[in-house]
């Protein structure tokens, strides 16, 4: 790196990573037809409005759902940017961006990037299109200047701390704080968190509640400050801390777009707030009035002497003193419910939003941070002085579309520098969710052997006769080949899914009808999760058990945990390419997402040449059951 400094390299590596993700954005949505765009799922058309309205702030919404191609997988997510189109007879085309407040099936709220509702919005059928998130990037590349340039302040220090400078500083607490139920890492992770003067990171690998031990050391932060800074990178972890600690009995306070529209999580976030004082109506009111006047002062008119002039000015004139009005207000009853909430939760970008502009916190928790360029996990250090960094390293990895950044070291976040180089680190030791089988192989692969199955789960099975708790079917040889879909790349293996079948079929013989256990259904390749979803309800055995089974890609299954989880690994090929499968962390949420059984179903002669599958099946042949797929070929 020479005389580079490791920020400045960061900051030019992003550079490259915003460069290749908006050349591949341009390729896949820009370029393509409608009618392509919607069969890859980037774009809704047509979309028909229900519901319009006023966020905080001079921001209109709408909310609709699309008519066509009702259920159809998709691309869109919870605080993407969209523009919203009409194409007219004439040919021209009506344009307006927004951003996804939530999603829900084929409903859809948009906030405009507007203080109106333009008019075309309710002459006809819509289309909603994906835009390319420049925002996060933006947001990236401000706040790493702004910490290369810091000096004599905390984010001075703080930067200082993570390139390894000087060492994490902790007090000495009066006495250790032990939590009733929790086991000795987690107690030791919640005193470390209190004692903290800068940084704590906590290490929690699958099953070993992370979750439950941030949301206790929230709540006794939250005895010591007026207001905890809770964020994570995307909006379902963030979600989930915000009913977590709800649950707690905290007044959570959820700012930006939700993952979830139940009423468990609307009703704390700040629209929500607002709407339920009893201010609100006459704030709205008022914005409908102001919208209306703008509205009538917009309208073309024939003949424009002076009189007209002067009255478009006036009301020109009184829509301003409205919104002025409803503005103040809005203001004062954002910072009343803001300055009495115990803990704010935002996303990562969000902690940036015009509502915590003036806002700074003693400690802000940083969740899933593993999960996160590192760019991203600075944006919300910038605005506290105390760092509590929680997540797995071996789990999900961010997203990092060139190849060249990925080769300069984008994908190693925050997190694993401080792995790295801090003395003082907490790892969450026992996990609560695998029965030792399951667990075991993970265990050595990533964590050293340290991680131990609580007593309450290490003999975990299920109720049958000489279970076995891991289980690796072996297809080659079987001419299970994998099927490459020529639009989207993406490879399927109908084969492998009708053995899955066969072997499920028969392990659901040994349950009561009315007692079926959990099950989830997992893929690498979103091809073979779209196929099994679309075989599935063919399947006259499995029809009474849909409401059971979960079908999902990895990254759609973090978090979630099942009785029974099937992996189909799909690659099959002579030349014995893996492709992303490779990636070992992925691989690592998908094998310890099973409680009491995990059913792997692969090609060892594709998959046994990469050193990690190879140890794998060294360990299903000690610990587990190896079986051919001709067992299960009729």
């Amino acid at each position: 790196m020479s005389d580079i400094s490791p920020l400045q390299y960061l900051l030019e590596t992003l550079l490259i990573e915003k460069k290749e993700d908006f050349e591949q954005y341009r390729a896949l949505v820009q370029a393509l037809p409608l009618a392509k765009k919607k069969e890859k799922g980037m774009c809704w058309h047509p979309f028909m409005v229900n519901k319009t309205g006023f966020t905080y702030g001079e921001r209109a919404y709408i909310v609709g759902e699309r008519v066509a191609n009702l259920n159809e997988a998709h691309k869109f997510r919870s605080g993407m940017p969209v523009n919203i189109f009409l194409k007219e007879e004439k040919g021209s085309t009506r344009e307006q961006p927004g951003i996804i407040k939530f999603i829900n099936k084929n409903q859809m709220k948009i906030v405009l990037n507007s203080k109106d509702i333009p008019d075309w919005m309710n002459r006809g059928l819509l289309g909603i299109d994906l835009l390319f998130d420049e925002r996060t990037y933006l947001e990236m590349e401000k706040v790493l200047k702004t910490v290369m340039k810091a000096k004599g302040n905390r984010i001075a220090e703080l930067r200082d701390i993570f390139l390894g400078k000087t060492q994490p500083q902790f007090q000495e607490l009066s006495h250790f704080i032990e939590v009733p139920g929790l086991n000795k890492s987690q107690n030791q992770a919640i005193n470390n968190i209190l004692a903290a003067y800068d940084v704590a990171v906590v290490h929690g690998p699958p099953g070993t509640g992370k979750t439950t031990t941030l949301v206790h050391a929230i709540k006794l932060l939250c005895k010591q400050e007026n207001s905890v800074l809770v964020t994570a990178a995307s909006n379902a972890a963030v979600d989930l801390m915000t009913e977590r600690l709800s649950d707690e009995g905290l007044n959570v306070v959820r700012i930006g777009n939700i993952s979830r529209v139940d009423e468990k999580i609307v009703r704390h976030t700040l629209e929500g707030r607002l709407s339920d004082h009893p201010e609100s109506k006459n704030i709205k009111k008022v914005k409908v009035q102001a919208a209306d006047l703008r509205r009538k002062a917009g309208k073309y008119k024939r003949t424009f002497n002076h009189a007209a002039r002067r009255e478009r000015a006036d009301m020109y004139r009184e829509a301003g003193e409205l919104n002025g009005w409803a503005r103040q207000l809005e203001s004062r009853l954002i910072d009343q419910i803001l300055s009495s909430a115990d803990v704010i939760a935002c996303t990562l970008v969000n902690t940036v939003s015009d509502v915590l502009r003036d806002y700074k916190f003693r400690t802000v928790v940083i969740d899933e941070a593993a999960q996160a360029l590192e760019p991203a996990n600075w944006i919300p250090i910038t605005k506290a002085s105390r760092v509590i960094l929680a997540g797995d390293p071996f789990q999900l990895p961010p997203t990092v579309k060139s190849r060249e950044a990925a080769k300069r070291g984008l994908r190693k976040t925050l997190i694993e520098k401080g792995l790295d180089n801090f003395e003082r680190v907490n790892f969450l030791n026992v996990q609560y969710r695998m029965n030792t089988v399951i667990m075991g192989f993970s265990n050595q692969q990533f964590y050293n052997n340290q991680l131990l199955a609580d007593v309450s789960v290490e003999h975990w099975k299920l109720n049958l006769e000489a279970d076995v708790p891991l289980v690796f079917i072996d297809t080659a040889g079987c001419g299970f080949e994998e099927r490459p879909n020529p639009e989207t790349g993406s490879k399927g293996n109908p084969d492998e899914w009708l053995l899955l079948y066969e072997h499920l079929a028969k392990l659901l013989d040994q349950f009561p009808e009315d007692e079926p256990p959990s099950i989830g259904i997992i893929s690498p390749y979103r091809e073979q999760v779209e196929h099994i979803k679309t075989e599935f309800s063919d399947f006259e055995k499995l029809s009474s058990i849909r409401e059971q089974v979960t079908i999902a890609t990895i990254d759609g299954f973090q978090g979630q945990e099942r009785d029974i989880i099937y992996i189909s690994l799909v690659r099959s090929n002579t030349k014995g390419e893996i492709g992303f499968l490779s990636d070992n962390r992925r691989m690592n949420v998908a094998m310890t997402r099973a409680k009491k059984k995990l059913i792997v179903i692969g090609d060892s002669a594709t998959i046994g040449g990469h050193p990690f599958y190879g140890d794998f099946l060294t360990y299903v042949e000690t610990h587990g059951l190896y079986e051919t797929g001709w067992d299960y070929m009729s």
